[in-house]
């Protein structure tokens, strides 16, 4: 099974991101994210074994951090993966805190490795092979009241993301 962590973002936010990303000029190969597509993910986890599932969903379980808000503001082409985002420039301690927390989880049971920096993002695109001219972005806010444990299922000219379990972030006034 291929797994990660991720927030997903509500409906409205969703539709935004869709609506913003048909104005943007990218090269004919480029691919746009299917909508439902779109999250942003706490921990990439890669294969593992149908028989760790329970250990990376207790992992996903004993997280208590509260819920927050992250603020996309920019675009930004990542050449290296070939993709298009929209970045929070600005990060929120809690969701650092979030990161920290599943990743030295997975740690702790050699699952995942911890990449040097967080980077909160939402991939727009896909295959994108020449740098686009980047427009100003409309920043939008998205609060973030749970997060889930997904499976990706590649096949196809996307892979389709799975929710296995959702659970909920603290309100901001239950700080841990």
């Amino acid at each position: 099974m291929r797994l990660f962590f991720a927030v997903l973002p509500p409906p409205e936010v969703r539709n935004g991101i869709a609506a913003a990303a048909i104005h943007l000029s990218m090269d004919a190969k480029s691919a746009l994210v299917r909508p439902d597509n779109y999250h942003m993910t706490l921990a990439f986890v890669g294969e593992v074994p149908a028989a760790q599932l329970a250990t990376v969903r207790e992992i996903g379980a004993s997280q208590r951090t509260c819920s927050f808000t992250v603020r996309f503001d920019a675009y930004e082409y990542w050449p290296e993966a070939a993709i298009l985002v929209a970045a929070a420039r600005e990060i929120p301690s809690t969701l650092t805190r979030l990161w920290e927390r599943i990743h030295a989880g997975l740690a702790s049971h050699q699952l995942a490795r911890k990449p040097e920096l967080l980077r909160p993002h939402v991939t727009i695109a896909r295959k994108v092979l020449q740098a686009p001219v980047l427009q100003a972005m409309s920043a939008f806010g998205w609060k973030a009241q749970t997060f889930n444990l997904m499976q990706s299922i590649r096949g196809g000219v996307e892979p389709t993301y799975t929710v296995l379990n959702t659970w909920p972030l603290l309100d901001e006034s239950a700080r841990p």
